[in-house]
């Protein structure tokens, strides 16, 4: 069975719209075995709760589960020191400036590092980031939603 991390930015748009809702549930059924929670997704979820209500909600529906199965992936050292040469390979090769890298961006490099390190495919809507971030190591990644195998 194949191990699957959802992005922030899936389960963003599945709580807007009701056909995005229907789209992650679907894949939610097929997947649930192989499927896990970055901790870096959980923690962009909570900040971005705009009420208690909301972060019980969360709490209960969508992290709970992970954390109950322990299916939650923390980025290890080497995703953190992943993190800082990606930073710095993309300042060298490309000029990237350090001073404008948006947090998601940094979010992104540690959640691509733990699916790399676990063998994972990141389910996620920001293909541009992805492939900036490819530029430097592998990992898979799939836009929304990969079908059943």
């Amino acid at each position: 069975m194949r191990r699957y991390v959802v992005d922030t930015n899936c389960y963003i748009d599945a709580s807007r719209d009701s056909k995005e809702l229907a789209s992650l549930a679907g894949f939610v059924r097929w997947s649930a075995p192989g499927l896990f929670l970055s901790s870096v997704v959980a923690a962009e979820l909570r900040a971005g709760a705009r009420s208690g209500l909301d972060r019980e909600k969360l709490e209960k529906e969508v992290l709970g589960p992970f954390v109950r199965r322990g299916r939650v992936l923390t980025p290890s050292p080497n995703a953190w020191d992943a993190l800082g040469l990606t930073l710095a390979t993309l300042r060298d090769e490309q000029g990237l400036a350090l001073a404008s890298v948006s947090r998601s961006f940094a979010f992104d490099i540690l959640i691509a590092y733990s699916c790399r390190e676990t063998g994972a495919v990141l389910v996620t809507r920001n293909s541009s980031d992805m492939d900036r971030i490819q530029r430097v190591f592998t990992f898979d990644y799939v836009a929304p939603y990969p079908g059943a195998p």
